[in-house]
């Protein structure tokens, strides 16, 4: 189940869309052995020591990917990053908190799982400074205050004061679709939290009609209703970016008796 490439040769993509700040930090990310050594411990850790879902580059890309797309989305509707409220700077640091947030949140599970967002902070503010060498000294200060503040806010009972860390915070809970929330289950591990885990078959992010984002999410049996309660809803309630997201869950009929026709959040 682990990454069997050697570190140096994992290698993330997000788009960048014209945003030297994210094309410039993610070659530096991605050239970076440390990083690349700790995305694979964390691995370790999490899928073979704990029984763990996969917390290593795919979780962090596809993280990082969604954050990205909501800021665009989000800025796209007429909302105002707190980065650019606060400290006017453009949407694209807005961009480049979220996609280093997303890339470091669970740096700490390298530590150890308890605490280990805390243990996040600590390991992410060195490597941020190396990362962002590129910004000059105010602007990277800031960018790595809001990026540590995004990684501390995505834990249980964390309260984001900025809508870049309450994205990324969201972002962490929608990495459930069919094939990256199955690992517990198929080793053998039966409980609500493997059973309802693997009922997630997709996670579709599209614009909503009455609110910016639109969640649809696709379960193959009702036990997933138990992962949007106390996983999705968890994260998404206390986010700040709750008013700006609908979630809509169905069953796919073809697969299980009809329990219910739709679970709105």
């Amino acid at each position: 189940m682990i990454l069997k490439k050697h570190p140096g040769e994992i290698k993330i993509h997000v788009p960048s869309e014209n945003n030297p700040l994210m094309e410039k930090a993610l070659e530096a990310v991605n050239d970076n052995m440390e990083i690349a050594t700790l995305w694979k411990i964390i691995n370790v850790n999490a899928i073979e020591r704990l029984g763990m879902t996969d917390h290593g580059p795919v979780h962090f890309q596809i993280v990082s990917n969604i954050a990205v797309k909501f800021v665009r989305m989000l800025v796209k509707s007429g909302l105002k990053m707190s980065i650019t409220e606060n400290y006017d700077l453009s949407d694209k640091y807005a961009e480049l908190v979220v996609l280093l947030a997303g890339l470091f949140h669970d740096l700490g599970m390298s530590i150890n799982r308890d605490g280990h967002e805390e243990f996040s902070l600590i390991l992410s503010n060195n490597l941020l400074h190396q990362i962002l060498d590129f910004l000059p000294v105010e602007e990277k200060t800031i960018v790595i205050s809001e990026t540590l503040h995004a990684i501390i806010s995505h834990r249980s009972g964390g309260t984001p004061v900025t809508i870049e860390a309450g994205i990324v915070r969201v972002a962490d809970a929608l990495d459930m679709s069919k094939g990256r929330s199955r690992i517990p289950y198929e080793s053998g591990k039966v409980d609500i939290h493997s059973v309802s885990a693997a009922a997630i078959d997709n996670v579709e992010i599209t614009k909503g009609s009455e609110k910016p984002i639109q969640l649809n999410i696709t379960m193959n049996n009702s036990a997933g209703i138990f992962q949007l309660d106390e996983l999705l809803k968890k994260k998404i309630v206390g986010s700040g970016i709750e008013k700006y997201i609908s979630v809509r869950a169905f069953i796919d009929q073809k697969t299980e008796k009809k329990l219910l026709k739709e679970y709105i959040i």
